[in-house]
């Protein structure tokens, strides 16, 4: 059995770095606004991990009324839904995913976000895609005020008495 999800974050920027995408620091002056870290990739890869299997979103699973998950690890996060008794037994066939930034330039970056997200799903980094655009000047994105991530997986069921998860 296969099953699809996809995933879409966006959060504001605000002045003092580092910025954080799927678990990587980036050297950069401005960093990500939200209740937790605000990664926006690890956000957009956790909520297409929901959204295949049905399970609702960040903000059920992680509500930002919750006053221990301030300042929270977004790899934590993801680890915790991966973690969980309805995913187990799911594993990660390919995760695709787009940053949205108008800045800093992530090309340099993509090889270590890539290797991070395959070391948190325990899979070989060739099933992980992150690409990078920019919003060409439209907008909150295009103006640097934001910057977004889409994610895609696809999630295959381990035959029975296989162990693993994504």
């Amino acid at each position: 059995m296969l099953r699809i999800g996809h995933g879409f974050d966006l959060h504001r920027t605000g002045a003092g770095g580092p910025l954080i995408l799927g678990g990587v620091r980036i050297p950069w002056d401005r960093h990500l606004i939200g209740h937790s870290d605000a990664d926006v990739l690890l956000h957009a890869v956790t909520s297409a991990v929901l959204g295949a299997l049905a399970l609702g979103d960040l903000g059920h699973w992680f509500p930002d009324t919750n006053p221990d998950l301030r300042g929270a690890d977004s790899r934590g996060l993801l680890r915790t839904v991966l973690e969980a008794p309805a995913v187990q037994g799911w594993e990660l066939v390919n995760l695709d995913s787009t940053v949205i930034a108008e800045q800093p330039r992530l090309a340099p970056h993509v090889q270590g976000i890539r290797d991070s997200l395959a070391g948190l799903f325990a899979v070989p980094t060739d099933r992980v895609s992150v690409k990078a655009t920019t919003h060409e000047g439209v907008d909150a994105l295009g103006r640097g005020d934001a910057i977004a991530a889409h994610a895609v997986v696809l999630l295959a069921r381990l035959a029975p008495g296989t162990s693993g998860g994504p």
